[in-house]
């Protein structure tokens, strides 16, 4: 198979591609044609079947994976698929793994590692919080193992959301122990938590975008409610308590403008804010350079604001 990241102009394809997106669209002149987003497991790319009605061309939606046989142009600067042939496969034909992103750490190793600061949590409330969702809850521990930590940007792969939880985990428990003033049961709760919203807020691959829960209310919101229902169900949680582990998830965007309902007014809610960002920031950067072949200036970044540069190879 030829992946999507291999492709270059004037390459002809005749292979297997999940499609993603499939738009029907119409030319100037009133002709109808797909618009179509084709995806693997090492990117996207847009494609366009200009005779939709013609022999060849099998009816397909989006998550069909389809077998393909086209051309690889360039327009305005991008690649771009003219699909001349198009067959929806059936299952069997294909393995899925190719056309999902996914992480490249193992799933239950990060699993393991999770549970095992769950279990470091002496505060026998917020223990029995995160026991109430990562050991007893079993669809939600299916669908969070799953879930991407966003659609784009950052971790937006199966098990990006367990990847992304656990090393900000990691980061806080690395507060703890530099700065003793941290409430470490705290910490690390609502940094196994801070994302939680993140479940309800994407659906699961194959399409994962955002749901109407995900565009109302946000993952942050969500998330805060999630861990308050939990707590309310728990005999004598201390309100104090639930409040200070809210406020950590409410505020750890860190900035208004950046989507927290509040700013940081606990030590932990700093804490957890400053690891977030790292680990997003960390992330963003590799992926941004994962696929780069030659050293030096990569060109400006609207991420990070400034042109990026590359100094490994």
């Amino acid at each position: 198979m030829k992946f999507i990241k291999d492709l270059k102009p004037g390459d002809r394809i005749a292979d297997i591609y999940m499609c993603k997106h499939r738009l029907i669209a119409t030319t100037k002149n009133g002709k109808e044609y797909y618009s179509v987003i084709l995806q693997d497991k090492t990117g996207t790319v847009d494609a366009k079947v200009w005779e939709p009605g013609s022999s060849g061309i099998d009816e397909f939606d989006a998550t069909d994976c389809i077998d393909v046989f086209g051309e690889v142009t360039s327009f305005n600067g991008a690649l771009q698929i003219n699909i001349k042939r198009a067959r929806k496969c059936v299952e069997g034909e294909f393995d899925i793994a190719n056309y999902l992103p996914v992480s490249s750490k193992n799933n239950d190793e990060m699993y393991k590692e999770l549970l095992a600061l769950i279990a470091s949590v002496e505060n026998p409330y917020l223990n029995q919080l995160l026991n109430e969702l990562f050991v007893n809850d079993r669809d939600f521990i299916e669908r969070f193992r799953k879930s991407s930590a966003a659609k784009t940007v950052h971790h937006g792969f199966i098990g990006g959301l367990l990847e992304h939880t656990l090393s900000v985990t990691k980061l806080c428990d690395y507060f703890s122990r530099s700065y003793p003033m941290l409430k470490r049961d705290l910490l690390i709760t609502a940094a196994i938590c801070h994302d939680i919203g993140k479940t309800r807020e994407l659906s699961l691959f194959p399409l994962n975008d955002y749901t109407d829960e995900g565009q109302f209310v946000g993952h942050i919101v969500i998330g805060s409610e999630m861990v308050g229902q939990i707590a309310d169900r728990i005999a004598g949680f201390p309100t104090l308590l639930k409040q200070e582990l809210q406020h950590c998830i409410l505020a750890h965007h860190g900035e208004l403008e950046y989507g927290s309902p509040k700013k940081p007014s606990l030590m932990e809610a700093v804490a957890l804010n400053l690891a977030d960002n790292t680990d997003a920031k960390m992330e963003t950067f590799t992926e941004l350079l994962g696929n780069v072949t030659t050293p030096g200036w990569q060109g400006f970044n609207k991420f990070f604001e400034t042109n990026i540069y590359e100094t490994r190879l």
